[in-house]
């Protein structure tokens, strides 16, 4: 077993900073998709920050940085830095998702007005 969320996908996606070393473990996308559902956003925040720390690099796919900020964004909903974060990783892969990355953005601006 890895000993954290990061090793687990540094394993299975690699990292475009540092080697990856070989664990000696069989690697299957839907155990890496397992832990990352039930991590903790402490956890997701530092996978995305070690392995894609300027947002639009990293080896991780698309589908995993989205979900991964979904699963955040749901343990951490009134955090506007988070949602801003969020958004901006949203809008540099494809229009697809700019009118979630626009509510996201949005919805940061009424949580500060509120404050």
């Amino acid at each position: 077993m890895h000993a954290s969320l990061t090793e687990h996908a540094r394993c299975l996606y690699g990292d475009e900073y540092r080697p990856t070393a070989g664990c000696g473990l069989e690697h299957h996308e839907h155990y890496f998709v397992e832990e990352l559902t039930f991590a903790d956003a402490d956890a997701i925040l530092a996978m995305l920050r070690e392995l894609s720390p300027h947002l639009v690099d990293g080896h991780l796919p698309v589908w995993v940085r989205n979900l991964a900020y979904r699963l955040v964004l749901l343990q951490r909903p009134d955090e506007p830095a988070l949602m801003r974060e969020a958004a901006d990783s949203l809008y540099l892969h494809g229009p697809d998702w700019d009118h979630i990355a626009a509510d996201l953005r949005h919805r940061a601006d009424a949580l500060e007005a509120k404050a």
